[in-house]
Formats: structure tokens, sequence, C-alpha cells
């Protein structure tokens, strides 16, 4: 499994990678053969120091020992970020990715197979929601493979798969719009017209051709116009 997550990270061909997490650093040495810089950002002390013993003064590789939600992912790059990232700080996480997108290229992530699947989901999908439309405002989000619970020791009791997000560095107006899509998606079962006449009024709103519809019907292109419409 690590090969294969070094092998779509490399495919870039990246001069400097940042690694989220690396534990004992499996992939961290994978990583390493690829020639790259490697920072590595990781909270534990006691996996530091394993990652510290386990690669002693290697040239390419610096260990940054802190909280990854504390670290200015853009103080670095043009870089690939990788990371296995813990379902309770995916969000966050990703977060703090898509705001350094001007210093990152890509990310490439493990995270559990649910959340994969509502970053890549497609309109019309359960799983397409406010995530999507965040991941893809930032990002082109792509899902690679998925992780069986076999896979790691000890084993999970859910999938995981490894995406890749490939950033846009520019995401005009992205803040106010998503703060629109928020709203779009405040209660996911009911309409658009439900959703939005709180804060736009209802006559606005009702005149709109989209105003019966639930907002995942609405592709990420089609949201961001009518985003224009009923701001403009």
């Amino acid at each position: 499994m690590v090969a294969r997550i070094a092998a779509a990270i490399s495919r870039s061909q990246p001069r400097q990678i940042i690694e989220v997490g690396p534990g004992k650093g499996a992939l961290t040495h994978h990583l390493l053969a690829t020639g790259a810089e490697v920072i590595a950002i990781e909270i534990d002390p006691a996996m530091v120091a394993v990652l510290r013993e386990r690669f002693p003064e290697h040239p390419c590789l610096t260990i940054v020992e802190a909280d990854v939600l504390g670290v200015d992912l853009g103080q670095w790059g043009p870089a690939v970020l990788a990371g296995n990232l813990p379902y309770y700080i995916t969000s966050p996480i990703l977060e703090r990715i898509f705001r350094a997108r001007a210093a990152l290229q890509e990310a490439v992530l493990l995270v559990q197979k649910e959340v994969a699947e509502r970053i890549t989901a497609s309109p019309n999908s359960r799983d397409y929601g406010y995530l999507t439309v965040s991941s893809q405002t930032y990002s082109c989000p792509e899902f690679l493979f998925q992780v069986k619970p076999g896979m790691f020791r000890p084993p999970p009791k859910v999938d995981s798969a490894v995406i890749r997000l490939t950033l846009r560095p520019d995401a005009p107006d992205a803040e106010a719009f998503l703060q629109f899509a928020a709203r779009c998606f405040a209660q996911k079962r009911k309409t658009l017209r439900n959703n939005l006449a709180p804060f736009y009024g209802h006559d606005l709103i009702d005149a709109l051709p989209e105003a019966g519809l639930r907002a995942e019907q609405l592709s990420v292109a089609a949201m961001r116009e009518l985003y224009t419409r009923v701001i403009a």
C-alpha cells in the first residue's frame, strides 16, 4: 500500500514533499527514495524518536515535531503533501491544505472511504454535499484506490481510500461562494427555496428556476452560476 501511495506522489516528480503524521516512517522510507526533500510533521514525541533513530541525520529529511493544525503548510513549497488523515481531524486538515494551495501542487491522502466518496461525489448522489463542493472548489479530486482494514495493524473497523487532490491556486471569491453553498445545504433534504429565502428574500428566490430543487442536484459549476445570479 505505501509503495502505491509513494508511486502516486512521485508521478509529479516533486522536489519537496510534506508528510503529515509519518509515524514509524513506512511511507517516509519510500518518499526519501524518490530523491525529494521530505518535511515530516509528527506530533507524537515517541514517533519522532523512532524517525530520528531510523533515519539518522538523513540529508533530505527534516522532522518537525508539531501538531499539523498549528503549522503553516504554506511556508514550504512548491510541494506535494502526503498523509494518513485521522477521521476526527480530516476537515480541519483539509482546510489548512486549501489555505496553503498557492504553495502546494497536490495532496495524496489516505482517508476514511466514506470521506473519500464524499469528496469525489457527483451531483444527485447521497454522498454529494458541502464537503464535495468545498473540496471541488479548491481542488480537482480523484479517488485512486480503496484500502481494506487488513492492510493495517491493528485493523480498523472501516475501509479507507487514497485520494489525490490537485490544488487550484486560483479560486476566485471562494469564501463568499462557499458561505452561499453552506446555506444551500443548510438542511440537505429541503429545497433551495426553503434554505435560501431566509437569507435573500422570498421574492428573489421564488423567481429562480432552481427554487424547487435541492442543493445536491446542482453541480459545483451550476451552484456557482446560481450564486452569481443571487448575489449580483
